[in-house]
């Protein structure tokens, strides 16, 4: 068992008792000075002051994890306006958004730039301008949910 999936199933377990989805996990760097990125998330969303109280109650679990003996550093987020789309629920909770996908092809790569409308066990779908793209999980290569910050016009002003 890698060192991520041994502190998915210390976290997790603790983070749904709380009522709280233990979405990501990451490790990053190594050595002296890594950096442990948990991503969480609810249904209504995480504030900032439940950010501060799990974040003390994951760091008390880490604490007594022997495969965490040197420093390392806790970051403790919500999975944000754009996100990574690494794991299928993460693309479950994302049906109905508009995703950039980069799939792996015969010829190189293929960007798809639409909505996700079908999550299913293998593969998902993106409308792409009216045109249906199956895409398999295994072909991705990289995908993330897109964030468009419609402006409204000034008052007075169309």
């Amino acid at each position: 068992m890698s060192r991520r999936d041994r502190l998915w199933a210390l976290i997790e377990p603790w983070l749904a008792a709380e009522g709280v989805e233990l979405d990501d996990l990451e490790i990053v760097g190594s050595g002296r000075g890594h950096t442990v990125r948990v991503v969480v998330d609810t249904e209504d969303g995480v504030d900032l002051e439940r950010l501060s109280d799990l974040s003390e109650g994951i760091s008390r679990l880490l604490d007594t994890e022997p495969d965490l003996d040197d420093p390392y550093h806790l970051e403790l987020t919500s999975p944000g306006l754009e996100r990574k789309l690494t794991r299928r629920r993460h693309y479950e909770k994302s049906v109905g958004r508009e995703v950039s996908v980069k799939v792996r092809r015969d010829a190189g790569t293929e960007v798809l730039k639409g909505l996700l409308t079908v999550v299913g066990d293998d593969t998902f779908a993106v409308n792409v301008g009216g045109d249906i793209h199956e895409v398999a999980y295994e072909a991705v290569t990289s995908a993330r949910t897109v964030f468009r910050w419609e402006s409204t016009p000034k008052p007075g002003k169309r």
